[in-house]
């Protein structure tokens, strides 16, 4: 039941924009779970991959039409996304080894995963990716207002199928942020790189579809550091200690992983409805909610 509920939260909170990492630790945290151990390391491994597959089977065919319809938008496409994700690695890795050799200096890197768990550090950072969100969708909203009403949603439609992309710079900008959110949980992926790219310009389903694409590069590069990190520490068990055995936790993994997929495609057909129907900024406001929330729970001592 609890690798269920994770499953849901994941799921959902993977891809809708209001922080997976957030809520995740919150739901460990009141279910009473230890997010350090190997096997539960290896339930969220399965369970990012499920939300993977989910990503890849939503917006294949629109990727197929906007992305790979000829080669000249296919290599549009591999120099944006490209670009995109070396300033994700410029701008993110360098915070992370920052903060761990200032702030944590002296902690094992076990100790900085918990360390940035803490509700405290968690709370702010889904207050600043409320207001990133509330500001792009009402932005967003007000420029669709002044535009010719139901001409723009035809004429998106028909630029996406013609196999066109964010432009160099919205796809710059959309890495850069996608950057902040590698060191700081509760500060929404999908959140960030979406408002990124509404304030500079691009369409929603523009933004949308380059977004989720960003993050097919990236997960696999997650689902791999977190793998690595889970054999380290079940190998590296205390004399004395008995053995951990993560065969064991498979059924409950792969169980964790499907649900996650349908719960992911769920999120994702929400979160286009209310992108195009301009209700992006609702996110928003709910993660300014949620950050609340998480600084009383963090004041009652979880």
């Amino acid at each position: 039941m609890k690798v269920l509920l994770l499953a849901v939260v994941q799921g959902l909170a993977e891809l809708l924009p209001v922080s997976s990492s957030a809520h995740v630790v919150v739901a460990e945290k009141l279910l009473g779970l230890n997010p350090s151990s190997p096997e539960m390391t290896l339930v969220l491994v399965m369970l990012h991959t499920g939300t993977m597959f989910s990503v890849i089977v939503y917006f294949w065919s629109q990727w197929k039409h906007a992305y790979f319809l000829t080669s000249h938008a296919l290599q549009r496409f591999a120099v944006r996304a490209l670009w995109a994700t070396i300033l994700t690695a410029v701008v993110g890795y360098p915070i992370i080894e920052l903060i761990e050799h200032t702030a944590f200096k002296g902690h094992s890197k076990g100790e900085i995963e918990m360390l940035f768990s803490r509700l405290d550090l968690v709370a702010p950072a889904l207050l600043a990716a409320g207001l990133l969100i509330l500001v792009s969708g009402l932005r967003e909203r007000s420029a669709s207002a002044r535009s010719t009403a139901g001409s723009r949603p035809d004429y998106e439609r028909s630029i996406v199928l013609a196999g066109e992309n964010v432009t160099f710079a919205q796809a710059g900008w959309m890495g850069a942020i996608q950057g902040l959110c590698l060191p700081f949980r509760g500060f929404s992926r999908s959140g960030a790189t979406i408002s990124a790219g509404l304030l500079t310009g691009a369409s929603r389903r523009r933004a949308e579809q380059f977004s989720f694409a960003l993050a097919v590069i990236l997960t696999p590069v997650a689902i791999a550091r977190e793998a690595w990190r889970m054999l380290k520490a079940a190998h590296a068990v205390p004399a004395g200690a008995p053995p951990i055995n993560l065969h064991a936790g498979w059924t409950a993994a792969l169980f964790g992983m499907f649900f996650s997929f349908l719960a992911g495609l769920a999120a994702l057909r929400w979160l286009s409805s209310w992108l195009e129907n301009g209700r992006w900024h609702w996110f928003g406001i709910y993660c300014l909610l949620a950050g609340c929330v998480v600084f009383y729970l963090h004041h009652l001592g979880f």
